[in-house]
């Protein structure tokens, strides 16, 4: 018994020396991400509260961390196992920040940024805990605007898009209307200007944060959040024709003032429930026509034991017979 004792106090004792020095790498890693990244989270959080394009980004972090709780149950299930692989993750994350750095890309500090949080998960929780939260932080990447080139690219095709679907709709009701560039001309020779704020871009960045939420909590097939994923940008694009042609309407048949106050400020707070109204009927369209397409469960029920099957079965009048075989066999 005695050497039993020492044993157990000896494993003990090992697994103590075991976990100070792994707690101290651990610590040291997190220190020093948090003392490198920190400029340039200032400048990321300077950004969303400029370049009101981006400033949803702001929330991403706090949706983040919903959905961490939201999976709360699936974390605690998993062995926390540090891993060195993270490492590899932390040092290309540093490399491309050095890139940034010397090369004055803002874009690629800031994308590093989210990779070194990466890093620091895999190396301090282990691949289990990476795996079960690899979208979530995917999902961090939504926090970054995008590079200067890239914002180019999608916002003058939107401003095109939404130029010319606006004329479309408004010829189509009746409305006599021309176009000159991304300017639409009105018959009382009132000249809307599609600039790059009305392309859309603003509306586009949100509602797909949005829908990225909505699309992670809701219990469809991949291949069906990829669909509810993807309608997002199309939702968005037809909000902000809706918001066009209806700003056109009202420079038509009212003041200015009014069509002003509408296009700033009444259809910015309608489009986001419109259009998460229009992907909740996306997703009920899914779930009529497939309604057995669900994925499995993650984590059946075990089955009951044949001692609690028996008693279940019995109904409660048994209960007293079943106490008295458990004491009987005590005995």
């Amino acid at each position: 018994m005695k050497r039993q004792d020492e044993s157990a106090a000896a494993t003990i004792s090992k697994s103590k020396s075991r976990i100070w020095p792994a707690f101290a790498v651990s610590v040291s890693v997190l220190a020093a991400v948090v003392w490198q990244y920190w400029p340039t989270a200032l400048e990321l959080v300077a950004v969303w509260r400029t370049n009101q394009d981006y400033s949803i980004g702001q929330l991403v972090p706090l949706a983040a961390l919903w959905l961490l709780w939201h999976k709360r149950t699936d974390l605690r299930r998993c062995a926390i196992r540090p891993c060195g692989w993270g490492l590899a993750l932390i040092v290309l994350a540093e490399a491309a920040w050095c890139l940034g750095l010397v090369f004055d890309y803002g874009s690629a500090m800031r994308y590093a940024l989210v990779l070194a949080i990466c890093g620091v998960v895999l190396t301090l929780t282990g691949p289990r805990v990476f795996n079960e939260v690899k979208w979530i932080l995917l999902f961090l990447f939504l926090m970054v605007p995008l590079p200067h080139y890239a914002h180019d690219a999608i916002s003058n095709p939107l401003q095109t898009v939404a130029t010319r679907g606006a004329v479309f709709f408004l010829e189509l009701g009746g409305v006599m209307v021309s176009r000159e560039g991304n300017v639409i001309v009105l018959a009382n020779n009132v000249r809307l200007g599609v600039v790059e704020a009305c392309s859309g871009l603003r509306m586009l960045t949100a509602f797909f944060v949005v829908a990225a939420v909505f699309v992670y909590v809701c219990d469809r097939r991949r291949w069906q959040k990829m669909i509810l994923l993807g309608s997002s940008v199309l939702i968005a694009v037809a909000g902000n024709l809706i918001r066009l042609v209806v700003t056109a309407l009202l420079y038509l048949h009212a003041e200015s003032k009014t069509a002003e106050v509408f296009f700033h400020d009444f259809a910015g707070w309608m489009m986001m429930p419109l259009a998460l109204i229009l992907l909740a009927g996306l997703r009920f369209l899914l779930d009529v026509f497939f309604p057995e397409d669900r994925p499995p469960c993650r984590h059946p029920v075990r089955p009951a034991n044949r001692t609690g099957a028996a008693a279940g079965a019995a109904g409660p009048e048994s209960l007293p017979n079943l106490a008295a075989t458990v004491q009987h066999h005590r005995k």
